[in-house]
Order: structure tokens, then sequence, then C-alpha cells
């Protein structure tokens, strides 16, 4: 048996493992200096208009070009362009004038070391090896007006006509002045429950954002940091505060079926997006997570791997996966029903081809999805490069793969 002096021992040891960790609390909130167009300088957390404000966040444009096409013969190009256009038939939505097969480009805040304006609708990304990627509309995100949270100065909203560039940098382990602390907690579905940063209807992320809803004495604006849990009842929500008062909320997107969903990040699965059908409750903890810092999110090297072909083939080497992604920080797309799944191919042990509409996905950490309904894992992938030793190079349609093994 434990003496009293060794369990008071223990409880202030374990005490001490804690206390970085609620000291670190704002490490997972995106932290910058801003340059405007006349060269003044603004430091402190940054947050795109009202949505993204965590290094998990997603930055969406879409590239200029692919150059990954050069890799092909032209006859995988006639073959590419046939498929296109039967595809594009099926849905009656061709354009036989237009087809590209220029894609999206996807990763973390984390992942980018700056930023430059370069147009209304172009920017010039820098990647934390150096790589310059040139991108043009596609979201938001591009065109957006910039809140930094300037220590002296309060909180700015910076146009995107005004801004030269973002550097990004380590966020301090306690922000002198912030906009509010993180959202975390546990979602539950019909599918399961998720646990991570929460950003709910897509838009509020921190504490300070307002839940806004009508009860049967009026409008309410209930700031996030007052509730402890949301469920879904009726045809609206039940709201809990942390006091233990709960009011029955209608009448707006926040409450009610028009949420445009839920949205739970964690760096083992990365990011899934709950549609409100799927929802049933959330439940906030109070001692929120932040997520990783942006020194977790390292400089990427290239993609790698192996392929299995349905002939029993296997080719390693470098890989650019449906003639696109190319580095770990890029992003797979899959769903599970009415479940959206965004996942870095970084925590992605293997895919595999299960039908024309989905494939399994083994995650690293062990967990595995069958995930379909988009182009990364159906009939509509446009295939897979491999670079290997030398000059060797192969292009293997989707159709041919049997499974893809990831370093």
């Amino acid at each position: 048996m434990k003496s009293p002096f060794r369990k008071i021992l223990t409880a202030l040891l374990l005490q001490l493992l804690w206390l970085p960790a609620l000291q670190a609390q704002d490490q997972g909130l995106i932290y910058g200096t801003l340059t405007t167009v006349d060269g003044k300088k603004y430091t402190g957390q940054l947050r795109w208009g009202k949505e993204e404000a965590y290094w998990s966040d997603i930055f969406n444009s879409s590239k200029t070009h692919n150059d990954n096409l050069d890799y092909l013969s032209r006859a995988d190009m006639r073959e590419l362009d046939r498929r296109y256009r039967r595809r594009h038939r099926n849905y009656g939505n061709y354009n036989f004038s237009r087809y590209d097969y220029t894609h999206t480009f996807a990763c973390r805040f984390g992942d980018i070391r700056s930023l430059r304006i370069t147009g209304s609708k172009r920017v010039e990304l820098l990647l934390k090896n150096n790589t310059k990627i040139r991108l043009k509309g596609g979201s938001n995100d591009i065109g957006a007006t910039v809140r930094v949270m300037d220590k002296e100065l309060g909180e700015l909203s910076i146009r995107w006509s005004r801004i030269d560039q973002v550097d990004f940098m380590k966020t301090p382990a306690k922000l002198e002045a912030k906009m509010g602390n993180p959202l975390w907690g546990t979602v539950e579905t019909r599918k399961g429950k998720f646990t991570g940063i929460i950003q709910w209807d897509h838009d509020e992320r921190l504490s300070n954002d307002i839940l806004n809803g009508r009860s049967e004495d009026g409008r309410m604006k209930i700031p996030f940091k007052n509730i402890k849990s949301i469920k879904k009842h009726r045809w609206g929500s039940l709201v809990k505060l942390k006091s233990g008062r709960e009011v029955y909320l209608t009448g707006t997107n926040d409450v009610e079926d028009g949420n445009r969903g839920i949205i739970v990040s964690h760096h083992l699965f990365g990011r899934v997006d709950i549609d409100w059908d799927e929802f049933r409750n959330v439940t906030f903890v109070d001692n929120p997570q932040s997520g990783l810092g942006y020194d977790s999110y390292k400089s990427p090297a290239l993609l790698r791997g192996t392929v299995t072909t349905t002939d029993g083939r296997t080719i390693s080497g470098q890989l650019i996966y449906d003639l696109d992604e190319k580095l770990p920080i890029e992003l797979l797309d899959g769903k599970v029903g009415d479940l959206e799944h965004q996942i870095p191919f970084a925590i992605i042990k293997s895919i595999t081809p299960k039908n024309y509409y989905s494939a399994e996905v083994e995650l690293k950490s062990g967990q595995k999805i069958v995930l379909g309904d988009t182009q990364d894992v159906s009939e509509r992938h446009t295939g897979i490069i491999v670079l290997a030793k030398g000059e060797n190079k192969e292009y293997i349609p989707w159709k041919k793969v049997s499974k893809v093994n990831f370093e």
C-alpha cells in the first residue's frame, strides 16, 4: 500500500506533467506577421475572416496548371481524354472545348511558410521545404479579409487588397492577446464519436464566437465559452450551459437543419465534416486543446511508396497520386455516407480499391475506413505515376491498381 506521502508526491508529479500542456494550450492557433502593401507590419494571432483559426485548418485554392501530365505518353493522354468525355457525357455536363486536369490544392496552414499576394484572386504559396506553388481562386480563402490580434492595437481586419505578404511562425505557448480559446470536445454521430477541435457550422471555432438562435422568449446570442453541450432535439437544438441551465433554440442555421456541418479535426485522423443529418450531440471540455503547434508540421519530402497492380507486379518510388498529389502534406478526400473526410497522405499507411465507387484507407494509427464518392477513391481517379530510380517512370491507371502502400 502506498503511504500518504507517496500518494501526494505522485499527485504532484502528475500535475507537473500536465502543466506544460496547459501552458501551451495556444500553440495550435495560427500566428504570424502580416505585411501591408505600404510596408506596415502586424504580428499576432491570425484568422482568415470568421473561419480558419488553427494550424490544422485547411487552406484551399486551385492550381494554375498541372505539369504532371508531362510524364504521360500520347497514348495515355488519349485514353484519359476518352474516359473524360464518356464520363461527362453520362453526367450531361461535358464541355468539349475544356479539359485540362488541373486540380484543387489543399494543405493545412501549419504546412505553409508564407503567402505572397500577387493579385485579387492570386497568391504564391511557399511551403516549409521552399517549394513555391502559384494558386488562383478556388475558395473564399483567396480574397479573404485577414484578422490580426495585435497585442498593442487590438484586433485588426485587413482587406486582401491591402496585404502584401503573410509570414507564419511558431505560436507563443501563451498568447498575451487572442480572439478566444479553442473549442475542443466530442461529437456523437449515427456512425460513431469523434474527438478533437470543433468547428461549428463551418464557422464558429473559438470560445468568443456566438451561437445564434431563437427561444420562446426571443432571440439569443450565446458565447460558446458558456456552452457545455448542444443536442439536436426535434426541429432545433437543446443547448446546455456550463451553469447547468438549458435552453431550446430554433430559427437559425446554427441550431437547425440549415447548419452547414460540424467539423472535427485531430492529427491522428485528419478532419471529418459531419452533416446535420448525421449529427446527434456535442460536448465541449473545460480545458481545451488547440492541436499541434507550428513546429510539429515538418518540411515535406516527396510522397513515396509501392503500387501493387492487378496482375501482381510491384513498382516502388516517388508517387504522384491521381496525377496531382505528390507531397505527404496534401489531402485525400472521401465520404462515408454524410461524413466527409480529408486525410493528409502523411498519416495514410495504404489505400486498397474495393470497387468502382470506393477504396479502403488504412491509417498509420491502425484505423481502417472505406471511403467513396470522390475522385481520390473511385473510378473517376486519373491514375498514379511512379518515378523509380534513374529515369524510369510508369503510369498506372486506377483500374489496374490493386493496392498502394505509402512509406
